[in-house]
């Protein structure tokens, strides 16, 4: 249909409310959207073997995973983007030396280092993931990796950030933050899929609420917020809607029209 709109919805806080479901008020928003003839597409730091049932249940095949380093268009791989071997490998060696567990992953699993460390319990135990996470501190070897997860605290951090060129460090929890490739985001995945698309970025939504949101939602003019989104996400959207814990991202469809 001539109207057609793109709308990309973030995954953890946005279409997943605290308990890691989807409100039935978002289900039934992404259904009525589908029946209206928009496109529904996924834009998230998450690997695409996190949220296979999630896809199906919504019958979403177009999504953009690890922040932008991987792009599906209707099922076919377009883009994908592994960080470096050799800074992995420095990675891995200077994360193993202070005792911060490393976990890669590549498009189909997510392997770390050591599970008893009590920083990847908390971490890792925040996605209740369903499956279980296996130990493979060499798995960058053979694999591509697109995103990896270093385990430590803000202030640990710091040593690391000054040490590599080819990726940059995005905290999403206390214990944990991403490793992405340098000027890898869910904003340059986006525009990727536009030019595949050719969809005109006045007809693209996009909803979101952490910190690898905020480049997402700057970009997208048509961009809302979550209401428990961090603050810089809120400041660059159009609109800021509810809490996702009350059905926040139904009511950001009505606000912009698109319900």
């Amino acid at each position: 249909m001539s109207n057609s709109k793109l709308i990309f919805f973030d995954i953890d806080g946005t279409l997943y409310n605290s308990d890691k479901q989807v409100p039935e008020s978002a289900k039934n928003a992404v259904r009525q959207l589908k029946n209206d003839g928009h496109i529904v597409a996924i834009a998230t730091g998450r690997g695409p073997f996190m949220y296979e049932k999630l896809r199906a249940e919504l019958g979403i095949e177009t999504y953009i995973s690890y922040n932008g380093q991987y792009i599906v268009f209707e099922g076919e791989v377009i883009y994908d983007n592994p960080i470096e071997n050799s800074t992995l490998e420095k990675l891995s060696a200077k994360a193993h030396s202070n005792n911060h567990p490393v976990a890669f992953c590549d498009e189909k699993d997510l392997r770390v280092s050591t599970k008893e460390h009590e920083h990847v319990k908390a971490g890792i135990g925040s996605l209740k993931l369903d499956f279980e996470v296996s130990e493979d501190k060499a798995y960058f070897e053979g694999n591509d990796i697109y995103q990896a997860l270093l385990f430590c605290t803000q202030e640990e951090e710091a040593e690391y950030k000054s040490s590599y060129e080819d990726v940059y460090f995005l905290r999403w929890h206390e214990f944990c933050t991403d490793v992405i490739p340098t000027g890898g985001s869910k904003a340059e995945g986006i525009k990727t899929l536009l030019d595949k698309m050719n969809i005109d970025i006045k007809d693209v939504y996009a909803f979101g609420d952490g910190p690898n949101d905020v480049e997402m939602l700057e970009l997208i003019e048509n961009s809302v917020a979550m209401g428990n989104g961090v603050s810089e996400a809120k400041a660059v959207s159009k609109y800021v809607t509810g809490h996702v814990d009350e059905d926040g991202l139904h009511d950001g469809l009505k606000r912009t029209g698109l319900l």
